[in-house]
This record gives structure tokens, sequence and C-alpha cells, in this order.
């Protein structure tokens, strides 16, 4: 069901009744978050729609009985691993032909603040057809070579888009339009792992597509699972930069009439 937010509202391209909002909710390995995280979108009745990428029996155990406790959550599954990009994908996918209009993205970790979520959804009515992408601010339980990692990425991605417009690249936090999303994932060759959330953002911005960023306080909780793999996808994140480079130069007229037409 949409979902009412009482806010001040600006100039809108859909109408506050046509905006149909549901949860993607991507899992691999992280029982112990779902219950909570159900239980926060059962309280703003939002719909869920939960992607098991090829979790162990557990975990799966445990999607199966959310899946038959809550009316409004479905399961999509993976009998494999394929990776977080592939399960947004999937997610999205789901979305689009269930007739949802707009999709909030939030990790199965524990890392989202979900305080945070009027923000996001008020940001979404402000301007549907932006995609609404979290803005991390951390604190000191972030990993120093996770932080310096990052850091090199957003570098990556400002040259690429010859831009400093996108501030944090990799932030699963984000509303994505549906329909226009479905369509360039469609359109484009965007990685199914790690690379997925860099890459998409800049295509996104590559296609003239309006971006909102909201800052945003991301956690790495204490004992938390990470299946960020070092060395893999490091490796993908970097053949992702590099793809994306070439992409840029193909680009390079249009890139640069942006950049000089900016205010």
């Amino acid at each position: 069901m949409p979902v009412a937010v009482s806010s001040l509202r600006g100039r809108t391209h859909l109408s506050d009744t046509n905006i149909n909002l549901c949860v993607i909710i991507p899992v691999y390995n992280h029982p112990d978050k779902l219950h909570q995280l159900t239980t926060t979108f059962n309280e703003i009745n939002l719909p869920i729609i939960m992607v098991d990428d090829g979790s162990d029996a557990s975990c799966q155990d445990i999607l199966m009985q959310l899946a038959q406790e809550n009316a409004h959550m479905t399961l999509q599954t993976h009998s494999s691993n394929q990776g977080k990009g592939a399960a947004i994908k999937t997610g999205i996918h789901a979305a689009q032909k269930a007739g949802f209009t707009h999709a909030l993205q939030i990790d199965a970790d524990g890392q989202h603040d979900t305080n945070d979520v009027t923000r996001f959804i008020e940001a979404m009515h402000l301007q549907p057809d932006a995609l609404i992408a979290g803005y991390p601010q951390y604190d000191e339980s972030i990993p120093k070579l996770r932080y310096y990692g990052r850091y090199a990425s957003h570098v990556w991605v400002w040259i690429n888009t010859l831009s400093m417009t996108i501030k944090d690249s990799m932030c699963g936090f984000r509303i994505y339009p549906v329909a226009r999303s479905q369509q360039l994932i469609v359109e484009e060759s965007i990685g199914d792992r790690m690379d997925y959330d860099g890459e998409f953002i800049v295509r996104w911005y590559w296609d003239g597509q309006p971006l909102m960023q909201i800052p945003t306080r991301v956690i790495y909780p204490e004992h938390g699972v990470s299946h960020f793999r070092l060395f893999k996808d490091n490796c993908l994140i970097s053949w992702m930069h590099a793809r994306l480079f070439f992409g840029m130069l193909c680009r390079l007229p249009q890139l640069l009439e942006r950049r000089w037409k900016a205010p």
C-alpha cells in the first residue's frame, strides 16, 4: 500500500497517490537482523521483498518463517550465491512485476540506520524521479582499510563522471524509481556483486537522471559478518572502474558539455 508521510511536498512528476513503495532486502547469511527489519517495515506498512541470495539452510529457514508470518512480505530465492548486485536486480524486477513505483534498498547486516527511512521517503516525495542515495556518516567503528578503500573508489567515480556530484557511490541505502532503474539494468551491463552499487550510480548519472543524496549514519556492528572478499571484490571493483573509464572517454563531449553548463 502507498505510504503516507506527513511533510511539506515540492513539485513532483508523480502525484503522491501514484507512488507505491516497497522495500528490497538482499540477504546472504545475515539472519540476526531479519526479524528486527521486518518488524520495522511492518510498523510503517511497507511491503517487503526479501531476496535470498543462496543462503545456508539455517538462514533459509528464518526467511521462510518470516515469509509465512508476514502477509506483506514476498521471498525471492537464488539457488546459489550470485552476488549482492544480482539480488538487487532480482528485487527490482520483482518490484516492477508487482506494480511498485519505487523500491527502498537496505542491507540486511544492520549497518544502516532505519530511523532515516522517513527522511528517504520524504525526499522521494519531493523528487520521485530521482535516485535517492545514502551518503554515509561513519563513526569510529569503520575499519580504516575499508574507509580508505572507499575513498579511492570515490576518486575514480569523480574521474569517470568528470564531476564531484556523487558524494558516495557504494552505500546500499537507496530508493530506486523502479521503471527507469529496471530499464537501465536491462540496457546496460552492470556488475552482479560488490561492483553493482558504484556502477549503477555512475550509469544513472551518465544517463542524465536526477540524483538526491541523503546523509545517513552507517555503522560496522561489533561481531558483524561481512561478505566482502578483499581480493576478489577489490579486483571486481577495479575492473568496474576501468570499464567506466573507457565509457567516460566515449561520453567525453557530453560530460564536458554538462560540466560547462552546470551552475
